[in-house]
């Protein structure tokens, strides 16, 4: 059962603190490279474990979303100024530390006819311009349901395209204000309707009221909609400001939610406490596709003297 909320935080949610020399290089880099981390705006709690490991994810178009998510500790307001030397700057940040596995996300830009698409575009060319071997995951908005801005990113042929439904149904309107349920699912399917050979992806936060039911409900529905990568977490609220957290669930529930996704037909599931989108996101990649050169007892692909990982090298079931 979900540990009530009577009870302190369960210690399965502990996460290693930030620091050490990989963590204090990639925050002078960022920072030099006036560079934004959803790790950071979000309050990730995996952000000492991956920056140690020199994982991180760029989150492009600013640092201020407009829209007012109730889980989201991203600031909210009026969106800055489009920064078109942004891409070049990632791109920088990618070749500086050697990645062979890059994930970039942004704030919501409805303020924007395209909702930043081009933004995602330019920066996953720039990131094939100075490291080509490099596999690029983007996590995308909605776009508002605009059509032509996911085919602008699609145009540019990440690897991985990631959009989150977070919540069930119910919740939407609690949850995501400004977001549709119906629209998210519309997009994922779309994805590979554009491009039959894209890989996608979608997450789920627990905790904020949903029941087991609706969660594997939710998890259908998007293997119905054609994605093949599912990512489930515990829900962590940033502050007082935020949605309550309704419950906690166990790891062993959700080994449960793991192995039910996995027999509905989803590519790879990463699902734990602390999972988050990018996490462990190139050991997921390959774990749902076993073609492609990963050494599960090693906990890392095979790679040539001098590269390094730009995502968690352990092993995906880790």
């Amino acid at each position: 059962m979900p540990v009530t909320l009577q009870h302190r935080r369960p210690d399965w949610l502990k996460a290693r603190a930030p620091g050490g020399p990989n963590y204090h290089e990639l925050k002078v880099l960022t920072n030099h490279l006036r560079l934004h981390t959803v790790c950071e705006s979000a309050r990730c709690p995996n952000i000492g474990e991956c920056w140690d490991q020199r994982t991180a994810t760029f989150m492009i178009l600013g640092d201020v979303c407009t829209r007012r998510c109730g889980f989201c500790a991203v600031p909210k307001g009026a969106p800055l100024a489009v920064d078109y030397e942004e891409p070049e700057r990632v791109g920088q940040a990618v070749a500086q530390l050697g990645l062979l596995y890059a994930v970039v996300t942004s704030v919501n830009r409805d303020d924007r006819k395209d909702g930043g698409a081009e933004l995602f575009a330019l920066t996953i060319q720039a990131i094939r311009r100075v490291r080509p071997e490099c596999k690029v995951e983007v996590l995308i908005p909605d776009f508002q349901g605009s059509s032509e801005a996911l085919a602008c990113v699609i145009a540019a042929r990440p690897d991985v395209l990631d959009h989150n439904t977070e919540t069930v149904p119910r919740l939407y309107r609690q949850v995501r204000p400004g977001a549709r349920y119906e629209r998210s699912l519309h997009l994922i399917a779309s994805v590979r309707q554009m491009n039959p050979d894209m890989t996608t992806k979608s997450g789920l936060m627990l905790g904020l009221g949903e029941d087991w039911s609706e969660i594997l409900v939710t998890m259908r529905d998007l293997v119905e909609h054609d994605c093949q990568i599912l990512t489930l977490g515990q829900y962590l609220r940033p502050s007082a400001d935020h949605l309550p957290i309704v419950r906690y669930y166990s790891p062993e529930e959700f080994a449960e939610l793991k192995a039910a996704g996995e027999r509905m037909g989803f590519l790879h599931v990463e699902s734990g406490p602390l999972v988050r989108s990018s996490y462990h996101a190139r050991a997921q990649l390959a774990a749902g596709h076993p073609s492609r050169p990963f050494d599960p007892a090693q906990g890392r692909e095979r790679k040539s003297n001098g590269d390094r990982e730009g995502a968690v090298t352990r092993n995906p079931q880790a």
